[in-house]
């Protein structure tokens, strides 16, 4: 028999390519840019290297490849992805019926990212999740001091909630956020629309490839089904 699973008490979203379609742009910014520092790389290796970490992560990695970084390269990539991202980020598919759905069914949500509140306003500003998650259901790394795989930022959700690990489910893209719901002692869904999840199934995810699947997964029915 499939295993079944109590329905959460808090429902954590990872933010980019989770609730709004940003990889892809984000990764792009990167391939454009470390290509002027010696670093040649197309996007599905961009992805697969970087999807999931810190900037400063990010840095140290593609230094170790051979690109030759500006003191302040950090600072630099962000002002060029938040230029790209502020012509426009769509919500991923489903996100508005999953969400909808979570408040009928009076299950709070938030948000625990490694990315800074600065892209965030800017990615969940085009709609109205930043009124909906910020301040009070949005946990940054860069505000926090800890950083995914480290579970402290699941912690520090479940901790302002009231609500024990074992009854949270994470919903995250990337193995890193994975790893670190594992660590938390929390339930991964591991979004994979492309159909490519072995990362995170590895990390000890439940892949799926839509967010219409997150009710059946989660023991609720979308009344809208």
């Amino acid at each position: 028999m499939p295993k079944t699973h109590p329905t959460p008490k808090l429902v954590i979203f990872d933010c980019d390519g989770v609730l709004v379609d940003s990889e892809v742009i984000s990764n792009q910014v990167l391939v454009e840019n470390l290509a002027q520092y010696g670093l040649h790389l197309d996007l599905a290796d961009c992805m697969d290297l970087f999807v999931g970490g810190t900037m400063a992560g990010v840095k140290g990695k593609a230094q170790k490849l051979g690109a030759d970084l500006p003191l302040n390269w950090v600072d630099e990539v962000y002002q060029e992805t938040y230029a790209r991202l502020k012509d426009g980020v769509p919500l991923v598919s489903g996100i508005p019926e999953l969400l909808a759905l979570l408040d009928r069914e009076n299950i709070p949500c938030c948000v625990a990212s490694n990315g800074c509140e600065d892209k965030m306003r800017i990615t969940l500003g085009q709609s109205d999740l930043w009124q909906r998650f910020h301040p009070n259901a949005m946990f940054s790394a860069h505000t926090l001091g800890v950083a995914k795989p480290e579970p402290g930022l699941f912690l520090a959700a479940a901790s302002h909630f009231d609500v024990q690990a074992r009854q949270c489910l994470v919903i995250e893209d990337s193995a890193t956020g994975a790893k670190a719901a594992m660590r938390a002692g929390m339930r991964c869904l591991g979004y994979a629309p492309e159909g490519i999840g072995a990362k995170l199934a590895e990390q000890g995810a439940e892949v799926f490839g839509a967010m219409a699947q997150v009710p059946a997964l989660i023991g609720l029915t979308d009344a809208g089904a």
